[in-house]
């Protein structure tokens, strides 16, 4: 479960997130959308504890992302928009360190690795050192490595970047099982049809205000002359919306 609690961030004079109240229960597939500066990767590092709000609490499985971070990272698994993989290690030896990392021990540890090796289609590779992957392959090895420690909470920032088809099937396919499972799964995305088709709920963002949320239903009720997604959105994104309230609350 995630809670956001009337959150701001600014920095200097750029409100980057403003007064932004959320929460996302257990076992729910939530999509932020948004434009290019519009406070979706500030918001996903206020969950992850990258970053320090300015005002307003966060929440992470109940546990306050400011006071108690050690218990937040142990139920949270955080992916960012790029990929970072450490060079001079093979994609196998980066999944041990982010499980030794978690006090994984040797057996479960190795079973884990093999499984997701094995599911992301890495195995061929899985002993190469990671400065010779493309981006596709980087983004699975960090993917596996999310999923590795069975979070309670998986935050994705972008996460079909760079995957081909059958990749981002087997990612879609993954974030939908793991809800089912009772993991809550907080994605941001540009890809108004990922959102679309996964999403139990849409929250839009804009100037760093939550101007829409709930379910698709409930987003097409509030804006009925809206005949998709593409059109709310564009409607409700721009200089003649920003500061708005939010529409369709779920």
């Amino acid at each position: 479960m995630i809670e956001l609690e009337r959150v701001t961030k600014r920095f200097g004079r750029l409100a980057a997130v403003r007064e932004l109240s959320l929460r996302v229960e257990r076992g729910e597939l939530f999509a932020l959308l948004g434009p290019n500066g519009a406070g979706k990767t500030t918001t996903v590092k206020l969950i992850a504890g990258l970053l320090r709000p300015t005002a307003g609490v966060v929440r992470v499985s109940g546990f306050d992302v400011l006071r108690e971070p050690v218990e937040v990272k142990r139920r949270l698994s955080y992916v960012p928009d790029q990929p970072y993989l450490y060079e001079k290690l093979t994609g196998r030896e980066f999944l041990e360190l982010v499980g030794r990392l978690h006090r994984m021990n040797g057996a479960e540890l190795g079973r884990g690795i093999d499984r997701l090796l094995e599911l992301f289609g890495c195995v061929d590779y899985a002993d190469e050192l990671t400065e010779s992957y493309s981006h596709g392959m980087k983004q699975r090895i960090v993917l596996a490595s999310a999923l590795l420690t069975e979070p309670q909470v998986l935050v994705i920032d972008e996460p079909m970047v760079g995957l081909d088809p059958r990749s981002t099937r087997l990612v879609k396919d993954i974030f939908r099982e793991r809800a089912k499972d009772g993991v809550t799964v907080f994605m941001c995305t540009h890809t108004l049809s990922v959102a679309e088709e996964l999403a139990d709920r849409i929250g839009i963002v804009d100037r760093g205000r939550l101007v829409a949320c709930g379910t698709l239903a409930e987003l097409r009720r509030a804006d009925p002359e809206a005949a998709s997604l593409e059109e709310l959105y564009l409607g409700l994104t721009g200089p003649d919306h920003a500061g708005e309230e939010p529409k369709a609350h779920g």
